[in-house]
């Protein structure tokens, strides 16, 4: 039984139980609401004056408590009233759980991985090419058959003509921490990798618990090393942050990897959920950063004379950056960061620039409370282009190569929340037009253009790794 029929019986699988999972709800939550939701919200739930709820993408959160919170006290941006005098807390858990339970039935179809699928301007072949891993991150090519992948609990594999290979690569450092949004992240091969054979990674290391600490601390850590015979050797460590800025938190590291057009390595690390410190130059975290490929600091970079500063930072203000790539013409850094509920961003990456999180944004926190009720200030930068609500973008590749010459310098999109795969044309620092070309396989997680000019796509729930070509149709 091939790949993709496997996929569509255990997601059939999966729906048959929650369709007996609807079937043992009590009516309660199907009474009030209808008797007070179904107005808005339409009486099948697919929505009217209000949101649908199936297939629903629930942009102020969807656990089950933040739901029930935003019926009791209304989301007033939204005109969405407050039930709070009408709904006891019992009578809004009951419709929580029929909601749910509801969405689970519109969303838990099997995935779309058709072997064909229509764009504006190509017809795409899909190939899931592996499922095997835990939850795959990044990907880089060594040559046009070898590739190395990460998978974010801490192992690194070689995929050799689109196959994993069983071995993982050993010697890799102890210290990787895979908890939460944390494990082996980014990998990233030299410029001139075809003579030296530096393989760049980023992770998030635990320092070991400080006593009477609860919990240990953890910060993104970028090194290097060389994979000889399946294994990591020549390890250096090219950024390592001071002991007193690890954190206790699990999330926010960013921890993307690009190489300009002169060589210089830049990289990200988020706030590591600590809002005020993207804007304090005297930490690291919140900041995209840039060295030499062998960890020195240029001696041209924006802060490095600037007392008290820490001199990798090349600009700063950033929230949680999980995407960056070079434009192949231009040689400028681009990135993309998660921004609360709303305000997720694509900027352009330039020198000393302050992106302003979290002074200004365009999103609200998890709970709806108001971060900053500013959206521009001056010597702060404007996002080239914002998704309101959050899409969860994460990481991003421009296209270059020869098997979809139209795309030719359009950048390719990933997004978690939205589960979709998106292309932008981007004129004058102005997104122009927006497409998604796949969705619904899964939390897409990574875009990487092969040597070949083919586009590799890791997927997160499920994890695979897929490969999209143009399908051989003389009308596309």
């Amino acid at each position: 039984m091939n790949l993709i029929a496997r996929l569509t019986m255990m997601c059939c699988a999966i729906l048959m139980a929650a369709v007996s999972l609807v079937k043992a709800d009590s009516q309660g939550g199907r009474k009030i609401y209808q008797e007070h939701c179904a107005a808005c919200h339409g009486e099948t739930l697919d929505g009217g004056i209000g949101s649908s709820f199936r297939d629903h993408i629930w942009n102020y959160g969807k656990d089950p408590d933040l739901i029930g919170m935003n019926i009791k006290f209304g989301i007033l941006n939204l005109e969405m009233p407050a039930w709070k005098d009408i709904l006891s807390d019992d009578d809004i858990k009951s419709v929580v759980t029929f909601i749910v339970e509801q969405d689970k039935m519109s969303t838990l179809k099997a995935p779309i991985i058709a072997a064909h699928i229509k764009t504006e301007l190509y017809g795409l072949k899909l190939e899931v090419l592996n499922d095997s891993l835990v939850e795959p991150w990044s990907l880089a090519f060594m040559d046009k058959d070898t590739a190395l992948v990460t998978d974010k609990v801490g192992k690194l594999y070689l995929m050799k003509k689109g196959k994993i290979q069983p071995d993982t690569i050993t010697g890799l450092p102890d210290d990787i921490v895979s908890t939460g949004q944390g494990g082996l992240l980014d990998v990233a091969l030299d410029p001139e990798y075809g003579d030296n054979g530096w393989v760049y990674l980023s992770y998030s290391q635990e320092r070991p618990k400080a006593k009477g600490q609860k919990r240990a601390g953890a910060m993104t850590r970028i090194i290097r090393g060389r994979v000889k015979e399946n294994s990591w050797v020549d390890q250096q460590i090219l950024f390592e942050a001071a002991e007193e800025f690890y954190s206790t938190t699990r999330h926010h590291y960013g921890s993307r990897i690009v190489f300009d057009g002169e060589g210089y390595l830049y990289f990200s690390v988020g706030d590591r959920g600590a809002k005020k410190q993207a804007q304090d130059l005297s930490r690291p975290n919140g900041k995209v950063h840039r060295i030499h490929k062998d960890g020195r600091i240029p001696r041209d970079n924006p802060f490095v004379n600037q007392p008290g500063a820490i001199p990798s930072i090349f600009s700063y203000g950033h929230r949680n950056p999980q995407g960056m790539a070079v434009h192949p013409a231009s040689q400028q850094v681009w990135s993309t960061e998660h921004g609360p509920m709303g305000g997720d961003e694509l900027n352009h990456v330039r020198r000393g620039k302050n992106f302003g999180w979290p002074e200004i944004t365009y999103g609200l926190d998890y709970d709806g409370s108001v971060i900053s009720a500013l959206t521009a200030k001056p010597g702060m930068e404007q996002p080239v282009h914002h998704w309101t609500p959050s899409i969860a973008v994460c990481d991003i590749d421009f296209y270059r190569g020869d098997l979809f010459p139209k795309w030719q310098n359009d950048l390719l999109v990933t997004s978690l929340k939205y589960v979709d795969l998106r292309r932008l044309v981007i004129r004058d620092e102005k997104v122009v037009h927006e497409e998604v070309l796949l969705k619904g396989v899964g939390r897409m997680r990574s875009v990487t253009v092969g040597p070949e000019g083919a586009i590799y796509v890791l997927v997160n729930q499920p994890s695979l790794i897929l490969r999209l070509t143009p399908k051989n149709d003389p009308e596309t």
